[in-house]
């Protein structure tokens, strides 16, 4: 049997019913998934309210609980006063994910950076690390989390989508890098000549799922058992065996996100 592995960050509330998500669960312990990680945003708060949920229900899964950049102009002070009750749940394993995305906009940019310094404050307090949603933002990122403090927690790089450099300013600031199906795109080369140099204990792979399908399954809706097909990727691209890949990636993720 392979060794198991860790989708370090999956939407499993995208699924339109409880026997869908069960049939996505199965379809993922049988591709070798150890523990799912399932994110806790949208929908106000509901969408941290369900991960929860779902990380009480099933033994192998752990939430996060934050409010994506996209609707941090829909954060009030009740928003933030109820999601430091959920961040404080035994199942929310990381806060987030958070940050800045200034590729739709979808909230303003001012907007965006304070309610990421505010849920840089909560994972502080919660002393929770931090799952980072970066997206042609980088020096501001960056600078956030410097000015935060957030070193004092860490996390991690969400979805890596920058280079090389970026990666090393991450992981100096104690920040691991997850990688997603992007790494397999042959037109992502800066994400995947970051990806061979990283250091294998400060990487995560993950799915993003449903989004971002890897190859050979661009084009459907990802789902956590794709997730073998990074792995075997990103081992060809670096030159590792697929064992080895697995075994480093999860250390990563259980030592990141307390996985036990």
């Amino acid at each position: 049997m392979s060794v198991p592995i860790v989708d370090s960050h999956c939407h499993l509330d995208y699924a339109d019913s409880e026997e869908a998500r069960q049939a996505i669960l199965a379809r993922g312990r049988a591709a070798g998934i150890a523990w799912f990680v399932t994110v806790g945003v949208g929908r106000g708060t509901d969408g941290a309210r369900d991960a929860i949920a779902m990380a009480e229900a099933e033994r192998d899964v752990r939430a996060t609980a934050g409010v994506h950049p996209h609707d941090a102009a829909g954060c009030t002070g009740e928003t933030y006063a109820e999601m430091a009750r959920m961040i404080a749940h035994e199942k929310v394993v990381a806060v987030g994910e958070v940050g800045l995305d200034y590729h739709y906009d979808s909230s303003p940019r001012d907007v965006q950076r304070e309610v990421f310094r505010r849920f840089i404050a909560l994972a502080k307090e919660a002393k929770k690390p931090l799952v980072i949603h970066t997206r042609e933002a980088p020096a501001d990122t960056l600078s956030i989390l410097r000015e935060e403090g957030a070193r004092d927690v860490g996390g991690v790089i969400h979805c890596f989508s920058e280079d090389e450099a970026f990666a090393r300013a991450a992981m100096d600031l104690d920040f691991d890098v997850s990688l997603s199906g992007i790494v397999t795109f042959k037109k992502a080369e800066a994400v995947r000549a970051a990806a061979r140099v990283i250091p294998l204990d400060r990487l995560m792979i993950e799915t993003d799922s449903p989004y971002l399908a890897p190859i050979p399954m661009r084009g459907k809706t990802n789902e956590p058992s794709y997730l073998a097909h990074t792995v075997r990727q990103l081992a060809e691209l670096r030159g590792d065996d697929e064992d080895t890949v697995r075994a480093r990636t999860t250390e990563t993720a259980a030592r990141r996100l307390g996985l036990r």
